[in-house]
């Protein structure tokens, strides 16, 4: 583009160049023109009647120069390079301790793809920063009106794609500190760094440094600390427009920093005209970088109505200010580690010796209450209508050597001894010397007359680090620590939003200060205070909303049904300050936030059966509210409806059984949401049976769970109209191939009847009689294990085989499956192995002598379990003989019915009931014993005829004599 005509202040500094140029490329080249494109730039930005002042984030030379700066000039309107809709933020800032962060946060998104949520822009502000200068001055001194002119966060996400921003900032690490910015894109004012590799590359070999921070402290920061306006202001154009000229063509970046360029000049254009304040009062502040801008919009008198700004998307906004911290801002904009805390530092000293008043917005936290002023404001300096060349003089000019300063750097090298000492080093007095006399040899041999805090950083770390870190610390870090650490910030009470402050003040009670850094504890003695129920109510909500660590118990717990009368918590809320003021983005109460979370979980795409159970049980847990639950349950029942998988089996299940549980003992009647989820969950899974018996995604464990659902909650599904008969179609239409599946069928059918407990162990048997399902034995011991689930009352029946594996199974089969059962029992059926280990316990010897002598009971002959309950006749006692003698007429009718004529005989002997009887009856005797198997005859005694074969036969069967003379008596 064709600028404005050349002036004649960089005459003579262009001559050089095109000797330059001439000398190193042989001629007339690219490089010339570079090089005058350069100074063209600078002369350009310099002659714009609106004072254009460059700067670079974070540098105290800005800082100051712009502190300088505005005492000088005292404009009355100051454009500021942020975006144009967090303006009415910044007045916020007085009631923080600086560092901060303005943010601008969206968590539901109108115009942008939905995986873009949420969407979160900061922009970090230190003291140490010309735009806090900037907006100090602005703000606390009347009349002067501060005007934002970036883009708005809505534009940066319209003209960036999603996958620069990653780009834009480093991914921050895992540190606390580190992460206080989360995911949230930079956006700072003069982001002044080489986009060409090989230039940055080539500044740090031939600059003798290791990183970008440490070549801009030692070429640029220094230069220029003691500079006047001028010289600051050339020296700052002409870097910007060199990393300009070499930035590699990227066409979306390019297009990006000049759409924003169009978009300031086009916005201090509309305000010049509809204030019609004259420019020399104006003051504009931005990065370097684009003050060496080449668009047709630059400047007061550029192309007018050439750029159109895109309307704004219908994506809701909300502001606010977040914690930030040197390490936060060093991670997210690939900064070297300890450069900013570097920075305040020299911010620090640069305040001492020039002796620059800075600008602090009053009553800033953090900082000192300022005297009374005695001086009237200074009077605005005239202003020059030709500035200088001050670049000639400048790039011309030898390095000024500025003198070792010995206190200071012996005061760095005891410090960091020190400090070694308390993070477990093994540091001495003579390590300090080493560190002295090593940094000024590093400096020394990096062409530096004092050694810097990177030179003193290199020294520490080669004198006392050593091999090893005995602590949590390095010795870098601990440099950092000295030259100033992390400074984090914090954002005022008054400055919060509403539901951050409704928190801190629902935790009053506590009489805790959470809003410092730190871990607190806090105790909650319920029984005593009741009013401390309402604190308890709020970190258990507080637990399950922010990130770990906020709120974290100690002791107490809160389940379904249990409310603990004591607790004891761990509160960090001040370090995760960023997360709590991110919560009241959402909504205005901790309630309001934790109901639209769970209705997010539970409407949402990829919601299982078992995420909509976890927020009825959560809703139920935290709110209380039996409308969300039975809203939330009804929705659950849906979901379930419409799974084909089992995935979610063993979650439904627990999560089931525990609100079951708890509206049995805390409602006088069932939901119905909770019956109709029975109902339909029986049904449900009965379908999916044969199916996930088959199926080889299906593991063991979630079939046991679908058989644990459906036989514990079989009575409540019979009685509200379901058909087992369902079941047990489901049951026998199951034919799992996996061995540890066809164990869980098997057991199934021990409880449904169909297989007794008799044949389960005979087939257990018969698989470690066969050698060809032996290899395959310890896989079905995963499937009774399973099987314990739907089925605990086989806990003996999973013993046995587990002790007849371990006293059966080879080592070569049963070694190698081990570690297989030990990790179903660990992971997959933890819950189970106490019901095991009880069983265990119960049937095995208590003590190791027994062992022994022990013998399993399923080693034993069967008996029948009932004998020792039936009752015993009394010895000697025969219940037909008392019954004869007791009745003597009805004998005496049945003997006369017979033809018997004889009488009652005496004998001392009591004789067995029926003896006479089956004397003078033979034949019925020798039938009952033909009957029951009796082939013996009658013998005959010297005596006289003896029945032997009834004789023996009531001797050996005295209760068939007494039936059977019952009968005859009864008869």
């Amino acid at each position: 583009m064709s600028g404005p005509r050349e002036s004649t202040s960089f005459t003579a500094l262009r001559g050089q160049l095109q000797e330059a140029a001439a000398t190193f490329a042989g001629g007339p080249d690219a490089l010339e023109g570079i090089l005058l494109g350069m100074v063209d730039d600078v002369d350009r930005a310099v002659r714009e009647p609106l004072e254009i002042f460059p700067v670079c984030h974070h540098s105290p030379a800005s800082a100051l120069a712009m502190a300088r700066r505005l005492r000088e000039k005292q404009p009355k309107v100051v454009y500021l390079e942020l975006c144009e809709d967090m303006a009415p933020l910044l007045t916020e800032l007085r009631n923080c301790r600086l560092p901060v962060a303005v943010q601008a946060f969206a968590g539901d998104v109108e115009g942008f793809p939905a995986e873009w949520a949420p969407l979160s822009v900061v922009a970090p502000v230190t003291e140490a920063s010309a735009e806090y200068q900037a907006i100090a001055y602005a703000l606390d001194t009347p009349g002067v009106e501060l005007v934002l002119v970036d883009r708005s966060s809505d534009h940066v996400f319209q003209w960036d794609r999603r996958g620069e921003h990653a780009q834009e900032g480093a991914t921050p690490p895992e540190e606390a500190e580190a992460a206080l910015h989360g995911e949230a894109v930079g956006v700072e004012i003069g982001d002044l760094r080489p986009r060409f590799a090989e230039l940055e590359e080539h500044l740090l070999r031939h600059g003798k440094v290791r990183h970008w921070s440490e070549w801009w402290h030692q070429y640029v920061e220094v230069p220029l600390g003691d500079s006047d306006h001028d010289t600051y202001r050339q020296v700052m154009f002409l870097i910007g427009s060199l990393f300009r000229r070499l930035a590699p063509g990227e066409g979306s970046r390019v297009r990006v920093d000049e759409d924003r360029e169009r978009y300031m000049w086009t916005r201090m254009r509309e305000h010049l005209t509809a204030t019609g304040t004259d420019p020399e009062d104006c003051l504009y502040v931005c990065g370097a970088f684009h003050a060496a801008s080449r668009v047709e919009e630059f400047g007061v008198h550029g192309g007018s109505d050439t750029f159109a700004i895109s309307p704004r998307t219908a994506t809701t906004w909300q502001y606010g200010l977040i914690p930030s911290s040197h390490a936060a801002i060093e991670a997210q904009f690939g900064l070297a580690a300890g450069s900013v805390s570097i920075a305040a530092t020299e911010w620090a000293k640069s305040l001492k010796r020039t002796r620059v008043k800075p600008f602090r917005l009053e009553g800033q936290a953090g900082t000192k209450k300022p005297g009374k002023k005695t001086a009237a404001a200074l009077a605005p300096a005239p202003q020059s209508t030709v500035a200088a060349d001050k670049l000639t003089g400048f790039l011309r000019r030898p390095p000024v050597l500025d003198g070792l300063d010995e206190a200071e750097l012996l005061g760095w090298s005891v410090d960091i001894v020190r400090a070694a000492r308390r993070n477990g080093y093994l540091a001495s007095t003579a390590d300090a010397i080493a560190v002295f006399e090593t940094s000024i040899l590093l400096a020394g041999m990096r062409d530096r007359a004092k050694p810097t805090p990177y030179d003193f950083q290199d020294a520490a770390v080669t004198c006392i680090e050593k091999d090893s870190v005995p602590g949590r610390r390095d010795v870098r870090r601990l440099v950092e620590i000295i030259m100033g650490g992390d400074r984090i910030g914090q954002v005022g009470y008054d400055s919060l939003p509403p539901l951050a402050r409704d928190v801190y003040d629902r935790l009053a009670p506590l009489e805790l200060k959470l809003e410092q850094r730190g871990v607190r504890r806090a105790l909650l003695d319920m029984a005593s205070r009741p009013e401390l129920q309402a604190c308890s109510d709020v970190l258990w909500m507080l637990r399950r909303l922010m990130p770990q660590g906020a709120a974290r118990p100690i002791m107490g717990e809160r389940g379904l049904g249990e409310r603990s009368i004591q607790e004891s918590w761990d509160l960090a809320l001040g370090t995760h300050q960023r997360a709590l003021i991110e919560l009241g983005y959402e909504g205005v109460s901790l309630e309001q936030v934790l109901e639209q979370r769970l209705r997010r979980d539970a409407y949402g795409a990829q919601a299982t059966t078992a995420t909509v159970l976890a927020a009825v049980e959560d809703a139920t847990l935290y709110l209380r509210s039996r409308r969300l639950s039975d809203e939330l349950g009804t929705h659950a029942l849906k979901v379930l409806a419409t799974e084909r998988s089992v995935d979610g089996a063993p979650e439904v299940l627990r999560r089931v059984r525990a609100l079951l549980a708890y509206y049995r003992t805390s409602e006088p009647v069932l939901p119905s949401w909770i019956e109709s989820f029975v109902k339909t969950g029986y049904a449900h899974y009965c379908t999916l049976l044969p199916t996930a018996f088959r199926d080889e995604d299906a593991t063991v464990g979630q079939v046991a769970a679908m058989l644990g659902f459906l036989f514990s909650m079989e009575s409540l599904a019979l009685s509200l109209g379901c058909d087992r008969t369902q079941l047990e179609l489901a049951v026998v239409q199951s034919h799992p191939d996996e061995p540890s599946k066809t164990a869980l069928l098997w057991a199934a059918q021990v409880q449904l009847g169909t297989l007794s407990r008799a044949e389960l162990r005979a087939r257990c048997d018969e698989l470690l009689d066969n050698p060809l399902v032996v290899p395959a034995y310890p896989r079905y011991l995963s499937g009774f294990v399973h099987a314990l689930e739907p089925v605990p009352g086989l806990a003996d029946v999973v013993v046995e085989a587990v002790s007849n594996a371990f006293g059966r199974l080879p080592d070569t089969v049963l070694l190698p499956r081990l570690p297989l059962l030990i990790t179903t029992l660990r992971s997959g059926a933890s819950d189970l192995a106490p019901l095991l280990i009880r069983e265990a316990g119960r049937i095995f010897p208590g003590r190791l002598a027994a062992l022994d002598t022990w013998v399993p009971p399923w080693r034993t002959p069967q008996t029948d379990p009932f004998a020792a309950a039936r009752p015993k006749p009394a010895p000697d006692v025969h219940c037909g003989a008392t019954l004869l003698t007791t009745h003597p007429a009805t004998c005496d009718a049945m003997a006369e019915l017979l033809g018997y004529d004889g009488g009652w005989a005496q004998s001392e002997v009591p004789l067995p009931s029926g003896v006479g009887l089956l004397a003078t009856h033979p034949a019925t005797c020798d039938a009952v014993a033909e009957l029951l198997g009796y082939d013996g005859g009658w013998t005959g005694t010297a005596a006289g005829p003896n029945p032997s074969g009834g004789a023996v036969l009531t001797a050996r069967h005295p209760a068939t004599a007494d039936a059977l003379e019952s009968l005859l008596a009864g008869g």
